[in-house]
Protein backbone atom coordinates (compact mmCIF):
# COMPACT_ATOMS: atom_id res chain seq x y z
CA UNK A 1 0.00 0.00 0.00
CA UNK A 2 1.13 3.74 -1.00
CA UNK A 3 0.08 6.90 1.32
CA UNK A 4 0.05 9.74 -0.63
CA UNK A 5 -0.35 12.91 1.59
CA UNK A 6 -1.67 15.54 0.01
CA UNK A 7 -3.74 13.34 -2.41
CA UNK A 8 -6.76 15.30 -2.96
CA UNK A 9 -4.37 18.35 -3.81
CA UNK A 10 -2.81 19.44 -7.53
CA UNK A 11 0.25 16.70 -7.61
CA UNK A 12 -0.89 14.65 -5.19
CA UNK A 13 -4.10 13.79 -7.56
CA UNK A 14 -2.02 12.95 -10.18
CA UNK A 15 0.32 10.67 -8.48
CA UNK A 16 -2.78 8.59 -7.29
CA UNK A 17 -4.01 8.54 -10.94
CA UNK A 18 -0.57 7.52 -12.37
CA UNK A 19 -0.39 4.78 -9.07
CA UNK A 20 -4.03 3.52 -10.72
CA UNK A 21 -3.07 3.82 -14.56
CA UNK A 22 -0.05 1.71 -13.08
CA UNK A 23 -2.96 -1.35 -11.36
CA UNK A 24 -2.46 0.05 -7.83
CA UNK A 25 -5.57 0.32 -5.99
CA UNK A 26 -4.24 0.28 -2.65
CA UNK A 27 -3.56 3.97 -2.23
CA UNK A 28 -4.38 5.60 1.00
CA UNK A 29 -5.27 9.66 0.75
CA UNK A 30 -4.38 11.89 3.62
CA UNK A 31 -5.75 15.29 2.71
CA UNK A 32 -8.69 17.61 3.96
CA UNK A 33 -11.02 18.42 1.29
CA UNK A 34 -12.53 21.07 2.39
CA UNK A 35 -15.52 23.09 0.39
CA UNK A 36 -13.72 24.15 -2.49
CA UNK A 37 -13.95 21.23 -4.95
CA UNK A 38 -11.05 19.40 -4.08
CA UNK A 39 -13.33 16.21 -3.97
CA UNK A 40 -13.62 16.20 -7.86
CA UNK A 41 -9.67 15.70 -7.89
CA UNK A 42 -10.41 11.72 -6.87
CA UNK A 43 -13.58 11.26 -8.40
CA UNK A 44 -12.11 9.08 -11.09
CA UNK A 45 -10.06 7.20 -9.24
CA UNK A 46 -9.53 4.35 -6.85
CA UNK A 47 -8.64 4.44 -3.04
CA UNK A 48 -8.88 2.19 -0.42
CA UNK A 49 -8.56 4.88 2.69
CA UNK A 50 -9.04 8.47 3.09
CA UNK A 51 -7.12 9.49 6.18
CA UNK A 52 -7.58 13.32 7.96
CA UNK A 53 -4.20 14.59 8.62
CA UNK A 54 -4.40 14.70 12.54
CA UNK A 55 -5.09 11.21 12.45
CA UNK A 56 -2.14 10.60 10.37
CA UNK A 57 0.37 9.09 12.98
CA UNK A 58 -2.25 7.11 14.65
CA UNK A 59 -3.35 5.23 11.01
CA UNK A 60 0.37 4.81 10.48
CA UNK A 61 0.68 2.15 14.02
CA UNK A 62 1.04 -1.25 12.68
CA UNK A 63 1.19 -0.72 9.09
CA UNK A 64 3.12 -1.83 6.43
CA UNK A 65 3.19 0.71 3.23
CA UNK A 66 5.26 0.13 0.03
CA UNK A 67 6.26 4.31 0.47
CA UNK A 68 4.73 7.51 1.54
CA UNK A 69 4.74 9.88 -0.84
CA UNK A 70 4.48 13.34 1.36
CA UNK A 71 3.26 16.00 -0.90
CA UNK A 72 0.59 17.39 1.96
CA UNK A 73 1.39 21.02 3.26
CA UNK A 74 0.62 24.56 2.95
CA UNK A 75 1.57 25.68 0.13
CA UNK A 76 0.48 29.25 -0.64
CA UNK A 77 3.54 31.71 -0.39
CA UNK A 78 1.22 34.23 0.83
CA UNK A 79 0.17 32.21 3.75
CA UNK A 80 0.39 33.99 7.39
CA UNK A 81 -0.01 31.68 10.43
CA UNK A 82 3.30 30.65 11.41
CA UNK A 83 2.11 28.17 13.85
CA UNK A 84 -0.14 26.26 11.16
CA UNK A 85 2.90 26.50 8.47
CA UNK A 86 5.07 24.77 10.41
CA UNK A 87 2.82 22.61 12.19
CA UNK A 88 1.86 21.37 8.53
CA UNK A 89 5.13 21.62 6.48
CA UNK A 90 7.66 20.82 9.44
CA UNK A 91 6.30 19.15 12.52
CA UNK A 92 4.30 16.60 10.87
CA UNK A 93 7.33 15.70 7.79
CA UNK A 94 9.27 15.44 10.84
CA UNK A 95 6.79 12.58 12.45
CA UNK A 96 6.79 11.26 9.23
CA UNK A 97 10.65 10.76 8.43
CA UNK A 98 10.83 9.17 12.18
CA UNK A 99 8.09 6.50 11.42
CA UNK A 100 9.59 5.87 7.80
CA UNK A 101 12.75 5.27 9.52
CA UNK A 102 11.68 3.03 12.20
CA UNK A 103 9.55 1.38 9.90
CA UNK A 104 12.08 0.91 6.95
CA UNK A 105 9.79 2.78 4.56
CA UNK A 106 10.87 4.95 1.55
CA UNK A 107 9.73 8.08 1.78
CA UNK A 108 9.43 10.70 -0.74
CA UNK A 109 8.70 14.43 0.10
CA UNK A 110 7.49 17.62 -1.46
CA UNK A 111 10.38 20.63 -1.19
CA UNK A 112 10.13 23.54 -2.86
CA UNK A 113 12.25 25.89 -5.73
CA UNK A 114 10.54 28.40 -2.79
CA UNK A 115 13.57 27.67 -0.54
CA UNK A 116 15.13 29.41 -3.13
CA UNK A 117 14.34 32.45 -2.28
CA UNK A 118 15.29 35.69 -4.61
CA UNK A 119 17.60 33.53 -6.62
CA UNK A 120 20.78 34.96 -5.33
CA UNK A 121 22.34 31.64 -4.33
CA UNK A 122 21.53 30.33 -7.72
CA UNK A 123 19.38 27.49 -7.99
CA UNK A 124 21.64 24.22 -7.94
CA UNK A 125 20.26 21.59 -5.58
CA UNK A 126 23.27 21.22 -3.49
CA UNK A 127 22.09 19.21 -0.56
CA UNK A 128 24.73 20.25 1.94
CA UNK A 129 23.93 21.64 5.22
CA UNK A 130 26.22 24.67 4.57
CA UNK A 131 24.19 25.05 1.13
CA UNK A 132 21.04 24.65 2.53
CA UNK A 133 21.86 27.52 5.21
CA UNK A 134 22.93 29.73 3.14
CA UNK A 135 19.49 29.76 1.48
CA UNK A 136 17.81 33.02 2.17
CA UNK A 137 13.56 32.12 1.07
CA UNK A 138 11.41 34.97 1.12
CA UNK A 139 8.09 33.80 2.40
CA UNK A 140 7.13 31.83 5.18
CA UNK A 141 6.35 28.46 2.74
CA UNK A 142 9.52 28.79 1.98
CA UNK A 143 11.66 28.73 4.85
CA UNK A 144 9.53 26.26 5.87
CA UNK A 145 9.81 23.73 3.33
CA UNK A 146 13.90 24.51 3.69
CA UNK A 147 13.82 24.00 7.53
CA UNK A 148 12.72 20.18 6.59
CA UNK A 149 15.37 20.11 4.11
CA UNK A 150 18.27 21.03 6.25
CA UNK A 151 17.03 18.81 9.37
CA UNK A 152 16.85 15.72 6.89
CA UNK A 153 20.03 17.02 5.95
CA UNK A 154 22.11 17.28 8.98
CA UNK A 155 20.38 13.89 9.91
CA UNK A 156 22.63 12.30 6.90
CA UNK A 157 25.95 14.74 7.94
CA UNK A 158 25.63 13.33 11.51
CA UNK A 159 25.58 9.31 10.25
CA UNK A 160 22.30 9.40 11.72
CA UNK A 161 19.86 6.63 10.52
CA UNK A 162 16.98 7.79 7.96
CA UNK A 163 14.86 5.55 5.67
CA UNK A 164 16.13 3.16 3.16
CA UNK A 165 15.12 5.94 0.31
CA UNK A 166 14.68 9.54 1.31
CA UNK A 167 13.86 12.08 -1.72
CA UNK A 168 13.30 15.51 -1.20
CA UNK A 169 12.13 17.23 -4.50
CA UNK A 170 12.24 21.26 -5.03
CA UNK A 171 9.66 21.48 -7.79
CA UNK A 172 9.71 24.44 -9.92
CA UNK A 173 6.52 26.05 -11.57
CA UNK A 174 4.32 23.05 -11.70
CA UNK A 175 0.94 23.33 -14.19
CA UNK A 176 -1.59 20.94 -15.12
CA UNK A 177 -4.90 19.26 -14.74
CA UNK A 178 -6.42 19.47 -11.34
CA UNK A 179 -4.77 22.58 -10.03
CA UNK A 180 -8.43 24.23 -10.14
CA UNK A 181 -8.52 24.61 -6.58
CA UNK A 182 -6.11 26.19 -5.51
CA UNK A 183 -7.56 30.01 -6.79
CA UNK A 184 -4.85 32.54 -7.20
CA UNK A 185 -2.22 29.88 -6.45
CA UNK A 186 -3.23 28.11 -10.02
CA UNK A 187 -1.10 28.61 -12.82
CA UNK A 188 -1.45 31.86 -15.07
CA UNK A 189 -2.38 29.63 -17.83
CA UNK A 190 -5.27 27.97 -16.22
CA UNK A 191 -6.11 31.54 -14.68
CA UNK A 192 -6.69 33.01 -17.54
CA UNK A 193 -7.78 30.29 -20.19
CA UNK A 194 -11.25 31.25 -19.72
CA UNK A 195 -10.97 34.78 -20.86
CA UNK A 196 -8.23 33.58 -23.64
CA UNK A 197 -10.99 31.31 -24.76
CA UNK A 198 -14.02 34.16 -24.77
CA UNK A 199 -11.19 36.28 -26.70
CA UNK A 200 -11.16 38.59 -24.12
CA UNK A 201 -7.58 40.77 -23.14
CA UNK A 202 -5.09 38.68 -21.18
CA UNK A 203 -3.18 41.25 -18.76
CA UNK A 204 0.49 40.44 -18.11
CA UNK A 205 3.01 42.48 -16.23
CA UNK A 206 5.01 45.04 -17.66
CA UNK A 207 8.88 44.75 -17.19
CA UNK A 208 10.42 47.40 -14.46
CA UNK A 209 14.02 46.14 -15.24
CA UNK A 210 16.32 47.53 -18.03
CA UNK A 211 17.13 45.15 -20.48
CA UNK A 212 13.78 42.81 -19.90
CA UNK A 213 10.97 43.27 -22.22
CA UNK A 214 7.49 43.42 -21.05
CA UNK A 215 6.09 39.91 -20.32
CA UNK A 216 9.96 38.51 -20.54
CA UNK A 217 9.62 37.93 -16.94
CA UNK A 218 10.89 33.91 -16.90
CA UNK A 219 10.34 30.85 -15.08
CA UNK A 220 10.97 26.79 -15.36
CA UNK A 221 7.54 25.90 -16.05
CA UNK A 222 7.39 22.38 -15.62
CA UNK A 223 3.87 20.16 -16.82
CA UNK A 224 2.69 17.79 -14.48
CA UNK A 225 2.86 14.64 -15.72
CA UNK A 226 7.00 15.22 -15.79
CA UNK A 227 6.87 15.66 -12.22
CA UNK A 228 4.86 12.60 -11.61
CA UNK A 229 7.08 10.49 -13.77
CA UNK A 230 9.93 12.08 -11.34
CA UNK A 231 8.42 10.47 -8.64
CA UNK A 232 7.61 7.28 -10.34
CA UNK A 233 10.41 6.61 -11.38
CA UNK A 234 12.01 7.10 -7.79
CA UNK A 235 9.17 4.46 -6.45
CA UNK A 236 10.85 1.95 -9.31
CA UNK A 237 14.78 3.20 -8.05
CA UNK A 238 14.68 2.74 -4.68
CA UNK A 239 19.00 2.86 -4.40
CA UNK A 240 18.45 6.45 -4.87
CA UNK A 241 17.90 9.28 -2.35
CA UNK A 242 18.60 12.88 -1.89
CA UNK A 243 17.43 16.61 -2.68
CA UNK A 244 16.97 17.16 -6.44
CA UNK A 245 15.20 20.07 -8.25
CA UNK A 246 12.18 19.05 -10.47
CA UNK A 247 12.25 21.58 -13.35
CA UNK A 248 12.69 21.57 -17.11
CA UNK A 249 16.08 23.39 -17.10
CA UNK A 250 14.79 25.92 -19.14
CA UNK A 251 13.39 28.99 -18.43
CA UNK A 252 10.46 30.69 -20.21
CA UNK A 253 8.42 33.75 -20.38
CA UNK A 254 5.33 34.47 -19.13
CA UNK A 255 4.67 35.81 -22.86
CA UNK A 256 5.61 32.22 -24.02
CA UNK A 257 3.31 30.76 -21.83
CA UNK A 258 -0.08 32.30 -22.42
CA UNK A 259 0.91 32.91 -26.56
CA UNK A 260 1.30 29.11 -26.66
CA UNK A 261 -2.34 28.63 -25.39
CA UNK A 262 -3.66 30.87 -28.23
CA UNK A 263 -1.54 28.74 -30.33
CA UNK A 264 -3.57 25.45 -28.87
CA UNK A 265 -6.61 26.80 -29.78
CA UNK A 266 -5.96 28.65 -33.06
CA UNK A 267 -5.78 32.02 -32.35
CA UNK A 268 -4.48 35.10 -32.42
CA UNK A 269 -2.50 36.39 -29.43
CA UNK A 270 -4.71 39.26 -27.45
CA UNK A 271 -2.24 40.65 -25.00
CA UNK A 272 -2.30 43.98 -22.57
CA UNK A 273 1.24 44.84 -20.85
CA UNK A 274 0.11 46.46 -17.36
CA UNK A 275 1.56 48.49 -14.85
CA UNK A 276 3.29 45.90 -11.57
CA UNK A 277 1.96 46.81 -8.67
CA UNK A 278 4.33 49.14 -6.53
CA UNK A 279 3.96 46.96 -3.40
CA UNK A 280 5.73 43.98 -5.14
CA UNK A 281 7.96 45.62 -7.71
CA UNK A 282 11.45 45.46 -5.25
CA UNK A 283 10.76 41.50 -4.82
CA UNK A 284 9.46 40.29 -8.01
CA UNK A 285 11.55 37.63 -9.67
CA UNK A 286 11.87 38.26 -13.00
CA UNK A 287 14.36 35.01 -13.43
CA UNK A 288 14.26 31.27 -12.08
CA UNK A 289 15.83 27.94 -13.64
CA UNK A 290 16.86 24.62 -12.11
CA UNK A 291 19.41 22.94 -12.61
CA UNK A 292 18.67 19.09 -12.84
CA UNK A 293 22.31 17.59 -13.57
CA UNK A 294 22.05 16.02 -10.15
CA UNK A 295 18.55 14.10 -10.95
CA UNK A 296 20.56 12.99 -14.13
CA UNK A 297 23.49 11.96 -12.76
CA UNK A 298 21.06 9.90 -10.18
CA UNK A 299 19.93 7.90 -13.78
CA UNK A 300 16.72 10.02 -14.38
CA UNK A 301 16.36 10.25 -18.15
CA UNK A 302 12.74 10.45 -18.82
CA UNK A 303 13.16 13.80 -20.39
CA UNK A 304 10.79 17.38 -19.97
CA UNK A 305 7.85 18.71 -21.89
CA UNK A 306 8.24 20.96 -24.28
CA UNK A 307 6.41 23.75 -23.41
CA UNK A 308 4.49 24.52 -26.12
CA UNK A 309 3.76 20.62 -26.56
CA UNK A 310 2.71 20.68 -22.70
CA UNK A 311 0.41 23.87 -23.05
CA UNK A 312 -1.68 22.15 -26.10
CA UNK A 313 -1.97 18.94 -23.68
CA UNK A 314 -3.33 20.58 -21.16
CA UNK A 315 -5.70 22.92 -22.94
CA UNK A 316 -7.03 20.30 -25.38
CA UNK A 317 -7.05 17.51 -22.93
CA UNK A 318 -8.37 19.43 -19.89
CA UNK A 319 -8.81 22.91 -19.68
CA UNK A 320 -10.93 23.09 -23.59
CA UNK A 321 -12.84 20.60 -22.24
CA UNK A 322 -16.64 20.09 -20.23
CA UNK A 323 -14.66 17.54 -17.79
CA UNK A 324 -11.32 19.49 -17.14
CA UNK A 325 -10.42 16.81 -14.46
CA UNK A 326 -8.05 13.85 -14.83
Amino acid sequence: MFLVTGGAGFIGSNVVAALNDAGRSDVAVCDVLGDDGKWRNLAKRQIADFVPPAEVIAWLQGRRLDAILHLGAISSTTATDGDAVMEANFRTPLRLLDWCTATATPLIYASSAATYGDGDQGFDDDGSVDALKRLRPMNLYGWSKNLFDLAVAERAARGERLPPQWAGLKFFNVFGPNEYHKGSMMSVLARRFDDIKAGRVVQLFKSHREGIADGDQRRDFIYVDDVVRVMIWLIATPQVSGLFNVGTGKARSFKDLIVSAYGALGREPNIQYVDMPEQIRGSYQYFTESVVDRLARAGYNGGFTRLEDAVEAYVKGFLDRADRYR
